[in-house]
């Protein structure tokens, strides 16, 4: 073939010449005779006339570089008429999402060097037009570019190394363009309303958009049982014994129970489906839509807004700099449970700041597991006792002591003052000159609930509570609900509230999704939240809990079944807010047994009951190792009576019945 085109181009002077001394002949001929007349041959060379043997040879070169010519051209497009045909064929077989394919890495072909481009230029423009076939469509940005018959051939010769397959990991999954009912958070609030949905409306399509990678979970467990189990695989089967022994997982439903986003718009029974991994970043509340972070829009007829909070931090340790805050966890997901886990097995020494309901849980679980271990166990918190901000002072102090015969040294009014790393050792300096050093450090000091959708939604946020300010139905437009961690609610018998608890997640949850079905209920029925110092201390507490309010408490000797263990073993879930139901509580047949004086001096705090008050009004109640008496405790408060005497009402709670 290279041997066609150097005849081509060594004749190709020559056939210009003879063309045109052939053309300037005729035109002579022309003008001195005034009209056609007989012109002598013209000889075809750019030598002297004559030669006849010549120009015999010449036609001969000339024919078989146009027979050559010809043959090469009929091959060309044949060949690309076959490939064309072949590369349609291909690309009309594939199918039509390649993204969710594991496809090997497309080579990059090479590309034409400059004088084979320029002898290709030349060809076309001196060889007869031929017909083109058209053009093929651009390939998407996720469909590789095929490869040539030529290119799939000399690929192996091209490399000495194997081609990479791609990452198997699942893609992500494609994201339905629209919601009927649209759940931005993955926690409680938002399973247990997309539940409350479909108990409603059977065939309701519900989408839950969450940050985490993780289906909906309960958190309780992150900081109660699974501290407890025996299982050394615990941090990845996830699953763990109750007190009562049962086993159970922390999900609420296996993955069977949610169908796929990308089949929920086709989906002819409607169901559950979770975009895992995803944020939304903006709401548009005119157009009724939402904005992920990959800038993926997602319109909604409904939308509930639970995106609960995150941990907050305590400024001395975000001032510390990097490598104090990769020694510090801030406890609330899955992943922090199991890096915690990890490093209570590594580290010599872990210090827990904060005194709360978190705090205390993590302190007693992890001193109990230091009995086990070399472990050293601190917490340190600003009140005088454990639990300080929400017990009475008496039974703040008792439950101190609780923690410390657990194996965990506390250290009380403890104001941190600074942080830093010396010596592969945190030191925690205090503001009374203590110094405190650990290995790592558990920040157990509140949540701050997210609202950053405040601003694009245009929605209020509470100066005095923080959260999305909603209304009695926990709505905050006329199609967007708020529930969880991040609604500052309206209670209709307490006023305004915001509530950090799973029961209220369930609650609140469940109250929205009725509501955006239409149900249009107020919030009244007062969620519960609880708390185990391990399986044998334990309390459930309803309404407003706040050491700053007067508290009357009575108590009475506790039995071998006055334990969270016990509590477990009769309701049958570890999850004893499961156990609660909306009904309205019919009182119990008040014990007959004579109560004894109100008790608040003495250590004897086996079990009883602590009203919170507020203008004589009960509006907060605590009940120590008394369990499954909750619906009488928020009778109480909704009734919002007087009472004369408490004594009376403690016996409503049977505390004095062995």
């Amino acid at each position: 073939m290279l041997t066609c085109r150097s005849v081509w181009k060594k004749l190709t002077p020559l056939a210009r010449a003879s063309s045109t001394l052939c053309r300037l002949n005729v035109r002579r001929a022309v003008l001195n005779n005034g009209g056609p007349v007989r012109v002598p041959a013209a000889n075809m060379s750019i030598g002297p006339s004559g030669g006849g043997r010549e120009k015999q040879v010449y036609v001969a070169l000339v024919g078989a570089a146009t027979l050559v010519g010809g043959v090469y051209t009929y091959r060309t497009v044949t060949s690309d008429q076959r490939r064309y045909k072949e590369r349609l064929d291909d690309i009309s077989s594939r199918p039509l999402n390649l993204s969710t394919q594991q496809t090997a890495v497309p080579l990059k072909e090479s590309e034409p060097s400059a004088s084979e481009a320029t002898e290709t230029a030349v060809e076309a423009t001196e060889t007869e037009p031929v017909a083109e076939p058209e053009p093929e469509a651009a390939p998407s940005p996720e469909e590789p570019i095929p490869l040539a018959p030529e290119a799939e051939a000399a690929a192996p010769t091209e490399t000495t190394e194997p081609v990479p397959a791609v990452d198997a990991t699942p893609a992500l999954p494609q994201v339905p363009s629209h919601a009927p009912y649209l759940l931005i958070g993955g926690g409680t609030a938002s399973f247990a309303a997309a539940r409350s949905i479909r108990a409603r409306d059977p065939g309701a399509k519900v989408l839950i958009v969450t940050e985490e990678s993780e289906l909906p979970y309960m958190r309780p467990p992150l900081s109660k049982e699974l501290w407890f189990s025996d299982d050394s695989s615990v941090t990845e089967t996830l699953r763990f014994k109750q007190w009562n022994g049962k086993e159970r997982s922390i999900y609420f439903q296996p993955p069977s129970f949610y169908i796929q986003a990308e089949e929920l718009a086709s989906a002819e029974n409607g169901g559950v489906a979770v975009l895992s991994g995803r944020k939304v970043v903006h709401m548009d509340v005119r157009g009724n839509k939402v904005k992920l972070d990959d800038d993926t829009e997602i319109s909604y007829d409904k939308c509930l807004i639970a995106t609960g909070g995150v941990p907050r931090n305590l400024q001395a340790i975000e001032r510390a700099g990097e490598e104090v805050m990769k020694r510090t966890t801030l406890f609330r997901k899955i992943d922090d449970f199991k890096s915690l886990d990890k490093v209570s097995r590594e580290a010599k020494s872990i210090t827990i700041i904060g005194g709360g309901f978190l705090g205390s849980e993590l302190a007693c679980a992890l001193g109990r597991k230091s009995s086990e271990s070399d472990l050293e166990v601190m917490q340190m918190f600003p009140e005088k006792g454990n639990m300080g901000k929400v017990l009475p002072e008496y039974l703040s102090n008792w439950t101190t002591e609780k923690v410390k015969k657990e194996g965990v040294q506390v250290i009380a009014e403890a104001l941190v003052k600074s942080v830093t790393l010396k010596d592969d050792k945190l030191e925690i300096k205090l503001r009374d000159g203590r110094l405190v050093k650990t290995d790592h450090i558990v920040a157990a000091v509140g949540l701050e609930p997210n609202v950053d959708l405040a601003k694009s939604a245009g929605l209020e946020v509470d100066s005095d509570f923080g959260g999305f300010r909603v209304n009695a139905e926990l709505q905050a437009r006329s199609n967007i609900w708020v529930a969880g961690d991040a609604a500052c609610f309206y209670d209709i018998r307490l006023g305004r509230r915001r509530v950090e608890h799973h029961d209220h997640a369930v609650v609140s949850g469940r109250l929205a999704g009725e509501n955006m079905t239409g149900a249009n209920k107020p919030y009244w029925h007062q969620s519960m939240f609880w708390s185990d110092l391990g399986p044998d201390v334990g309390y459930e507490a309803i309404g407003i809990v706040d050491s700053s309010l007067p508290t009357v408490g009575v108590f009475a000797k506790a039995t071998a079944k006055d334990t969270p263990r016990a509590a477990t073993e009769e309701s049958g879930t570890g999850i004893r807010s499961e156990s609660e139901t909306e009904e309205t509580a019919v009182s119990p047949v008040a014990s007959s047994t004579p109560a004894p004086a109100l008790e608040q001096q003495n250590d004897n705090y086996g079990k009883g009951v602590i009203f919170y008050l507020r203008d004589k009004v009960v509006v907060g109640i605590i009940l120590w190792n008394v369990f499954n008496r909750m619906p009488v405790a928020r009778k109480i408060i909704k009734d919002g009576e007087e009472h004369a005497d408490l004594n009376e009402v403690a016996k409503l709670f049977n505390i004095h019945e062995d």
